[in-house]
């Protein structure tokens, strides 16, 4: 039967969830014709799982997005109903935003961006096939069986791949939230030669926010003023809704152990990989065994519903189970469930088929990015989907890609690790991931990052100017700092009260401000050649000033690094035929073939003594068999 062909695109973007929604923007507003397609229009950045943006690790990957030019903080600012910053006992580097988000609202204000965007078509439907010329894709069939002819495809198919949901002894092919799922996409890739994978999350009930009582919880309100995700909003003026804190107890464990053999996790119906860092209660109880109690957070899913979304009870037991231990804890004693937990398991590819594009490696012009790749979270499928949609966009322009470093963002860490090191679980961002996290704070995304994404035509005149602004108020704040001060009567009296010692010499005022009791406000109140600040001026001064000798460390360890980045390896290298290099070090690298020493030496099973004979190797031009003991390896 002959396959009809319909209107030819630049880029088919398959999936509209956070990846798709940032991957179809980028690429229309790059220039290219653009068609979105979805299983479900009424899904288009559906939230199936917490109702939130940001937290810790996250909210940094949601400051990148809106520096590089993304559409994620935007929306999270025009649609949040509480934002939070998390960790602001500790340092700078792991201070994060997190936003209770309307979901309904958010949903709308994403399709609307959408179906507003010029050069953007949405559509539903399911993809079901790659075309391919040349080894390079050529279209992308849906299941209706015509042609949407493309030069390039971005993959964002979240979790609805084969997906199933569990709960209890029930198993059900469905997609999240009772969405149909994909029934044929990842047998499409599987047919261009890309690795499948299987892994599993879940999800808590939503409870009735009028059954429950929360005088007997602690509520948990939002900061104020309130911080927004976006570099153009500054920070926000709204009124914001609560949320609550309660705790399971002896009674709440009891009743799940008791039915542990019940949860679809532990009764053997899964077989897929779940996650690590967002875990059952179930899972909670058996690794945690000691632990009394477990924090459970009560949040709101918008303004125009009165369902509670019960944070921290993820779980695949049956319904009776969830409804009997929910109702063990304070404020959910009468709680009525409106929709139960449930475990979803899902296909996925081994993301080391992908390079630092997120370009499938084998196949040029197929990108895939989000959950797909093994990751979990919206905040790192958003990203993935920005970064894959430049990509394509470039690739489609005949363009070299845009790539980022492990020291240049959380997002370049997450790519890296997902290419370079794959996942063998669903991964999450978290800020002990990244190396270099000091240097890569959310106040300084759009430093780090707008300036070099200009070449994408995704950075307004608005936002450089912005940038440029921002970065002449803070070269000015730090030129005033540069001036010695003499210890006078002033100084004297306040280093003493702040139990600091006090200099027998003039001081430069930016080692003043080194000092942990002294802020820029006591130094202004003394030195009258110090201007005000604005706040943000004010707090990255401050920043750059009590961390700068950890700062400055950071930045020589970079240097080292990018060394070994920029030591190239041929493509052509069989490792299999090098001497010196362990069995598995030779399988991995023929495996993976690193473009870098440094890509090489971060690959599980290549060891630093493995890297010491690549470095030999890269010195004698890989013309040598064998690499002797005489050159001390």
């Amino acid at each position: 039967m002959e396959t009809k062909r319909t209107q030819t695109y630049d880029v088919v973007v398959i999936g509209a969830g956070h990846a798709g929604v940032e991957a179809a923007l980028s690429c229309a507003r790059m220039g290219q014709k653009t068609l979105l397609l979805t299983l479900n229009l009424d899904s288009v950045g559906l939230m199936p799982c917490n109702p939130a943006i940001g937290g810790t690790g996250k909210g940094h990957l949601v400051r990148e997005i809106d520096a590089l030019g993304g559409e994620m903080g935007l929306a999270a600012d025009d649609t949040l109903i509480q934002m939070r910053m998390l960790n602001t006992g500790k340092g700078p580097a792991v201070h994060s935003l997190r936003a209770q988000m309307d979901k309904r609202r958010y949903h709308e204000r994403v399709k609307r961006a959408l179906e507003e965007q010029e050069n953007l078509t949405l559509a539903q439907g399911e993809a079901s096939r790659f075309l391919t010329e040349g080894g390079r894709i050529s279209g992308v069939e849906p299941a209706e069986r015509f042609v949407y002819p493309c030069r390039a495809a971005v993959v964002c198919a979240g979790v609805y791949m084969k997906s199933r949901i569990l709960i209890g002894e029930l198993a059900r092919n469905s997609g999240p939230s009772g969405l149909l799922r994909s029934e044929t996409l990842s047998d499409a890739l599987k047919e261009l030669g890309i690795p499948i994978q299987r892994f599993k999350t879940g999800t808590p009930a939503r409870v009735n926010g009028l059954t429950l009582d929360y005088d007997e919880m602690e509520r948990q309100d939002g900061d104020v003023p309130t911080p927004a995700f976006s570099f153009l909003n500054g920070r926000l003026e709204r009124e914001q809704t609560p949320c609550y804190l309660t705790y399971t107890n002896d009674e709440t464990h009891r009743i799940i152990l008791e039915n542990l053999h019940r949860s679809a996790m532990y009764s053997g119906q899964i077989h897929a990989t779940g996650t690590r860092y967002c875990p059952s209660i179930e899972d909670k109880l058996v690794r945690f065994a000691n632990k009394e109690r477990h924090q459970i957070f009560i949040e709101p899913e918008g303004l125009s519903t009165h369902e509670m979304y019960v944070q921290g009870m993820s779980t695949s037991l049956p319904g009776d189970v969830q409804i009997a231990m929910l109702r063990t804890m304070p404020g959910l004693h009468r709680c009525e469930v409106m929709r139960l937990g449930y475990a979803i398991e899902y296909d996925c590819i081994d993301p080391t088929a992908l390079d630092a594009s997120l370009n499938i490696r084998a196949v040029p012009g197929l990108y895939l990015a989000g959950q797909v790749n093994g990751t979990s979270g919206y905040e790192e499928a958003a990203a993935q989907g920005l970064l894959a949609g430049i990509n394509a966009a470039l690739y489609c322009r005949g363009e070299e890609p845009f790539t980022l470093g492990r020291d240049e963002a959380y997002l370049g860490v997450l790519v890296d690790d997902l290419s370079v090191k794959g996942t063998p679980e669903p991964y999450r961002m978290m800020t002990s991931r990244c190396e270099y996290r000091l240097l890569l704070r959310q106040d300084n995304a759009d430093e780090r990052l707008t300036e070099k994404a200009m070449r994408t035509g995704l950075i307004s005149g608005e936002r450089y100017e912005r940038l440029m602004r921002k970065r002449e108020r803070l070269a000015r704040a730090l030129a005033s700092l540069e001036q010695i001060a003499p210890p006078g009567e002033a100084l004297r009296q306040l280093l003493t009260e702040r139990g600091e010692s006090v200099p027998v010499s003039g001081v430069k005022l930016f080692d003043l401000l080194k000092r942990t009791g002294v802020c820029y406000t006591d130094l202004l109140a003394i030195f009258a050649s110090l201007g005000p600040l604005d706040w943000e001026t004010e707090e990255r001064v401050e920043t750059l000033a009590r961390y700068d000798g950890y700062i400055q460390k950071q930045q020589e360890q970079v240097e080292r690094s990018r060394a070994l980045e920029h030591t190239p390896l041929p493509q052509d290298v069989d490792y299999l035929t090098l001497d010196g290099l362990r069995l598995e070090a030779r399988q991995k690298l023929n495996r993976h073939k690193p473009a870098s020493i440094g890509m090489a030496g971060r690959i599980s099973g290549v060891t630093p003594a493995d890297v010491n004979v690549l470095l030999i190797y890269v010195k004698r031009g890989f013309s040598a068999k064998a690499v002797g003991k005489e050159e001390g390896v």
